[in-house]
């Protein structure tokens, strides 16, 4: 087990948290005597981790001035994976459902991109080290308790492990406006990575020129594009879909 903590804040954020087990003590407002706090604190203690009932200033000194709702936590982290963790999956997975995020920066579309990815099987989510978000406190509190289950793993050259990829037989397909084909007329079943582009800029062109095949999201009105998390969630549940339906 990692010996890494950090600080999460949040109701839901920790809650999580403690039923992976994770939480390694608790700060809470010595001003939430409302029913939630109380059944909470019930199965904390339960479980005898420490409770430190404390002021808002003093919450502050841990989680900023964030919205925390009268609670923080220090929880044990598992610390990102790197391409020795890839490399196992692909040796045990033939068929991997990926999901690579191509420069996405805001912590709340990857936090909510991780979310997604446990909801619909993601066997693991890809991301550059270098301008890219990595697994920050914000991040782990928007997924909801998904970046300790879904593997996340940080790449040095992310051209290179998309080459790797290829060279495995898993197919690339990248998310762009500009596709003739939509994500409801691909076959989204079998090895699979998912390329998400950054916001606001998509991919980067050598990403874009290694995809096998490119999709779009068919969109109604005056919308353009939407949210980068948003468009993972909607390609993400339809190859989930199609799964689904292959196995039956």
């Amino acid at each position: 087990m990692s010996n890494a903590t950090m600080w999460i804040h949040g109701f839901h954020a920790v809650e999580a948290a403690f039923d992976e087990g994770s939480v390694v003590q608790v700060w809470l407002n010595d001003q939430r005597l409302d029913k939630r706090a109380q059944a909470f604190l019930n199965r904390i203690q339960d479980k005898k981790i420490p409770v430190n009932m404390v002021n808002q200033k003093m919450l502050e000194t841990k989680v900023g001035e964030a919205r925390h709702q009268g609670i923080a936590a220090e929880v044990r982290v598992q610390p990102a994976k790197n391409e020795n963790h890839l490399h196992d999956l692909l040796e045990t997975n033939s068929a991997p459902f990926l999901l690579i995020l191509d420069g996405v920066t805001d912590p709340h579309n990857v936090g909510a991109c991780l979310r997604s990815a446990e909801a619909f099987g993601v066997d693991a989510v890809i991301v550059p080290k270098d301008r890219a978000c990595g697994l920050t406190p914000i991040v782990r509190k928007i997924s909801s308790g998904s970046s300790e289950r879904v593997p996340f793993i940080e790449v040095t050259n992310l051209a290179r492990t998309i080459d790797d990829l290829k060279e495995r037989g898993v197919w690339l397909a990248g998310l762009a406006g500009e596709a003739t084909e939509t994500i409801y007329q691909a076959n989204l079943t079998g090895a699979l990575a998912i390329i998400m582009g950054s916001e606001g800029e998509g991919m980067r062109r050598l990403t874009r020129e290694a995809c096998d095949f490119l999709l779009k999201i068919p969109m109604e009105g005056r919308i353009e594009s939407l949210n980068v998390s948003v468009a993972t969630g909607a390609v993400l549940s339809e190859s989930h879909r199609q799964r689904i339906t292959k196995r039956k």
